[in-house]
């Protein structure tokens, strides 16, 4: 059984759920760079050389590693690790791990490796499960202590219905389940529609990469796929149509599941935009209770994921068979069916070349051949010849016979025939790939792994191009997508903008700006101009008349204050006489004019004026509240005025004067009452505060002014606290939602956490009696120290955090710890030991006041000044051996409230008790307070007098200071004042004991 101590110290598992066109890789990948070092496993090759590509833009190529069955990129000192699943090195310790699209733990095939690293890939800080939210229960069974975290989708899906293939929208994907359904239906489309690209799983994933640019790129507007485009595919796609609804498995023919449906129709649509799907073909129309399941992603959950052991038995052949048919303890763990692996097994061990699995190191050479995939698909004898050949050589030569491997290499290396002789012999060169990236399996990798690349490569490329030859028609595509309107036959504008006159590029356009490319001829570029203008203007009005009718989630305001529409930029915002109605300036040409630049102005201001009003609900609705009256009033207009944030020093009288039920009302209306701001909480999320930046901006000092389009990513990325730019305004920041302090901005809601943590520590004071533990961070004289929970809450230490203290008005005391009491001889002691042990034990709480303040005031020092009777004397000379070096000062750091003098106990601020002022305080004293009402009897000073009478002959507040003339830092040690003891404490008597004061 763990002890609690290791179970706080496990990093967290977080299972991030959800369907599909949520974000969940992209948010995996951030959190892996967040990281120093990190993993991520993928499903497919194809998702993890895109997601390679993407990390080496951020980080570099020589912090990336990818790991495939078939591809090895490991520079000389990687940070981040890109792999399939399958590839992960299990054995390698990072910062962060996380494994995506955690469903395929249901698949007979592949499900045992996922469930595996569901259950034991973990990073030391960090670990992200990623997958369909079906995955929820299951994995709250086998992991109760993982974090879920369910996304929602980002944009809608919708049911449409039944359509021919002829009459599917564009930008759409016919999914079917079979290479021979796929072909037909792609000729189908060639004919009809201009072409189509082709996505199968059994592509290599460089044809399928150029087949899906071909697709993107806009050559051709639909896309012929089987089930393959449902996983780890980003592709542009509005609509999803089934050609087929059943599929075979590899083992038998059956009916898709509504959970497979969804996967592959929640394609459509991206990011923001809505998609839809539907059938074609003969399938027939899906019934209702379905189609509601895919609209709203509700799926049957996962109860059972397939698993094999992983501790396997190496020491000989029937033990390894053994340890493979190990059933799973857990109830939601079944064993899975018989892989290719253990069928290539069971092969080897029934030749003569199981006989030459000998000992540890035999055994886990054959497991380690029999891992080699069955890209080919052919028989299991087939394949397990295969092994049993690469294993052989491995075991009598060390390396596979570079001969025999030339001769399957060279069979493949032909980049000629038709689409299915390429697809075969693309397959052959993968286990060849495979192979030459095992490690230390052939006499020369390093050229065998180029000469199968190259390969494969370049029967890829030949793939690609007979698929393009055979399914897409380049002019019927570009007729079919530009003769809708035949006056924009030529020139054109193709869906990036560019206008086009019998393919030269003219200039591109922007929303309802035109530029016109450069020109070499003056006159040239006016006849292109004329041009341009026929198709321009048109486009122009129509492209008003669609921004006039959008909806609201085809518009953005990004953080530079311009107005986006379908990701082009259409207008900015300028001052308005309203901080909260800025003005609209369209971005156009002068050929939008008239009535639709007035339907364009219109529109975009309608959708300003919803925009600001639902990102500022809360605040716009403390304008004029109607249940505020008086103060209460002001302060919520002043909210209001501020975005949301108020400083509470700037009402400070207005909010003493509330009583508790308008308190009330006012946080019915969202408004806290912190220590330092009096905000509204739902307004500092992430988009509030973006908005307010801008509108801020806009009106004081600019969009263009350091800062403005910087803090919002610092905002998104969820930092409680970063060091400020002195270049910013610092006004931007508290609109932001933060607050200066000393040297770091901190997020306004940490920073009263951080109150409510120091608040019950200052109420404590550690000299007088408590009952129960004291908390961490309790100090004497009201005061708190630092503790760990501060830190990490506002992510920082040290001297930027002593700053945001300061700032606060919290003063820092800083004593020198005493040093450890030397060790006491036990025959030295035996005199003093038994006394004091005696006394403490009759009388453990009562301890002579006089005494232990006596004691208190009376410095300790260690000099020849030392009484002969105490201890310290009689210690045996072992120290005048080797004097050591003077060890470094440690101090106590222990802060207080601004207004609370340190030395003094609670109330006790205006008191001037003849104590020596702790080291690190100011020396200045304060001075003394109009109409101080007297502390009654005080303390007698060195002559015995009390009170006012004791004070004569100094000035009030003061006492006579014989050391005033000398600078601070210069007097001697055994002049300054250590730590106060504390009179309460058994150790006051020990000390009067071993110092006795001269009678």
């Amino acid at each position: 059984m763990p002890t609690l101590a290791a179970m706080t110290m496990t990093p967290p598992v977080k299972a991030i759920l959800g369907p599909t066109n949520t974000g969940k890789t992209f948010f995996a990948i951030e959190r892996m760079l967040a990281h120093p070092t990190g993993m991520i496993g993928l499903p497919l090759r194809l998702l993890a050389r895109e997601v390679y590509q993407r990390v080496v833009e951020r980080v570099g190529a020589q912090a990336v590693a990818l790991v495939t069955g078939e591809e090895r990129i490991v520079p000389a000192k990687p940070r981040y690790w890109v792999c399939t699943v399958e590839a992960m090195p299990m054995d390698m310790r990072v910062d962060c791990v996380a494994v995506d699209e955690i469903q395929v733990a249901i698949d007979f095939d592949r499900g045992h490796v996922f469930t595996d690293r569901i259950l034991n890939a973990r990073g030391t800080h960090e670990t992200l499960l990623l997958g369909s939210a079906t995955m929820g229960p299951v994995i709250r069974k086998l992991l109760p202590h993982a974090e879920m975290i369910e996304r929602p989708r980002l944009s809608q899906l919708t049911y449409a219905g039944s359509k021919k293939i002829s009459r599917q929208p564009p930008r759409s994907a016919i999914v079917a389940f079979s290479a021979r359904q796929v072909y037909a239906i792609a000729e189908l489309i060639r004919r009809e529609r201009g072409g189509a690209a082709v996505v199968m799983g059994a592509l290599s994933p460089r044809t399928r990469n150029a087949q899906v640019e071909l697709y993107q790129n806009g050559d051709v507007d639909f896309l012929v796929a089987t089930d393959a485009v449902g996983m780890g595919l980003n592709l542009d796609i509005h609509h999803v149509a089934f050609a087929d609804d059943s599929k075979f498995d590899g083992r038998v023919s059956r009916d898709l599941t509504p959970a497979e449906l969804g996967q592959i129709a929640g394609r459509a649509g991206r990011h923001t935009r809505n998609g839809t799907f539907g059938v074609t073909g003969g399938v027939p129309e899906l019934d209702e209770e379905l189609v509601v399941q895919l609209e709203t992603h509700d799926f049957q959950p996962v109860e059972v994921l397939q698993w094999r052991n992983n501790r396997l038995d190496f020491s000989s052949i029937n033990a390894l068979r053994r340890s493979l048919e190990a059933v799973p303890e857990h109830r939601s763990l079944t064993r899975v069916p018989t892989a290719t692996d253990q069928l290539a097994l069971e092969f080897v061990a029934r030749n003569e070349a199981g006989q030459l699995a000998r000992g540890l190191d035999g055994a886990r050479l054959l497991w380690e051949c029999c891992q080699i995939p069955d890209y080919q698909g052919i028989s299991p004898a087939m394949h397990g010849e295969i092994v049993t050949r690469i294993y052989t050589d491995l075991v009598k030569r060390r390396h596979v016979n570079e001969d025999w491997i030339a001769e399957q290499v060279r069979f493949c290396d032909n980049a000629s025939g038709d689409i299915d002789t390429l697809s075969n012999r693309i397959k052959q060169i993968r286990t060849w790939t495979f192979v030459a990236n095992r490690k230390n399996w052939l006499a020369d990798p390093s050229h065998w792994r180029e000469k199968t690349r190259d390969i494969e490569d370049r029967l890829s490329d030949a793939l690609h191009e007979r698929l393009t030859q055979r399914f897409v028609d380049r002019r019927t595509s570009v007729l079919l997508r530009h003769l809708k309107d035949r006056r924009m036959a030529s020139p054109e504008i193709n869906e990036r903008g560019e206008v086009r006159l019998e393919g030269h590029l003219i200039g591109t356009l922007e929303g309802f700006r035109f530029s016109m490319a450069r020109s070499e001829g003056e006159g040239d570029a006016r006849n292109l101009r004329g041009a341009a203008d026929q198709v321009v203007a048109p486009e122009i009005h129509n492209r008003a008349d669609r921004l006039a009718g959008a909806p609201n989630e085809e518009f953005v305001l990004a953080t530079d204050g311009r107005l986006r529409w379908r990701g082009e930029i259409v207008a900015e915002l300028i001052e308005g006489d309203n901080l909260y109605r800025p003005r609209i300036l369209v971005l156009a040409d002068e050929t939008l004019t008239g009535t639709d630049l007035e339907r364009v102005q219109d529109r975009l201001s309608l959708w300003l004026r919803h925009h600001i009003n639902t990102v500022l609900e809360p605040v716009m609705a403390l304008e004029a509240p109607a249940d505020l009256e008086g103060s209460a009033r002001g302060i919520a207009f002043q909210l209001f005025e501020h975005l949301g944030i108020l400083p509470r020093g700037q009402v400070a009288n207005e909010v003493k004067d509330l009583d508790q039920d308008v308190r009330g009302k006012m946080r019915k209306l969202g408004i806290k009452f912190g220590a330092y701001h009096i905000y509204l909480p739902l307004s500092l999320k992430p988009a509030p505060r973006e908005l307010a930046l801008i509108l801020f901006a806009i009106k004081n000092g600019g969009l263009r002014q350091a800062g403005v389009t910087d803090i919002p990513h610092i905002v998104l990325s969820g930092r409680t606290s970063f060091t400020v730019d002195p270049e910013v305004d610092t006004r931007l920041y508290e609109i932001a939602g933060f607050k200066v302090a000393g040297k770091r901005a901190v997020r306004i809601d940490i920073l009263e956490r951080l109150a409510d943590i120091i608040r019950p520590l200052i109420a404590i004071d550690t000299s007088r009696p408590y009952q129960g533990e004291l908390p961490a961070g309790a100090a004497e004289g009201n005061g708190f120290r630092v503790t760990v929970e501060m830190t990490s809450l506002l992510g920082c230490s040290g001297e930027d955090f002593a700053s945001i203290l300061t700032s606060l008005g919290y003063r820092l005391r800083r004593t020198p710890k005493a040093p450890a009491p030397a060790p006491v001889p036990a025959a030295e002691a035996s005199a003093e030991a038994p006394a004091l042990e005696e006394m403490l034990a009759e009388n453990p709480a009562s301890i002579d006041p006089a005494a232990a303040e006596a004691t208190a005031e009376a410095p300790v020092v260690a000099d020849s000044n030392v009484p002969e009777t105490t201890i310290v004397e009689a210690a045996p000379p072992v120290a005048a051996e080797a004097p050591a070096e003077p060890a470094e000062p440690e101090f106590d750091e222990v802060w207080f409230p601004g207004g609370r003098r340190p030395e003094g106990k609670r109330n006790e601020g205006r008191r001037h008790d003849g104590r020596r002022r702790p080291e690190g305080e100011a020396a200045e004293a304060r001075p003394p307070r109009q109409n101080q009402r007297p502390q009654g009897k005080r303390r007698p000073d060195a002559n015995g007098a009390e009170g006012a009478e004791g004070r004569k002959g100094r000035p009030e507040g003061r006492r006579p200071d014989k050391r005033a003339d000398k600078p601070r830092f210069d007097r001697p040690r055994e002049e300054r004042r250590d730590k106060p003891f504390d009179p309460d404490s058994p150790f006051a008597k020990l000390a009067a004991l071993r110092n006795p004061r001269p009678e």
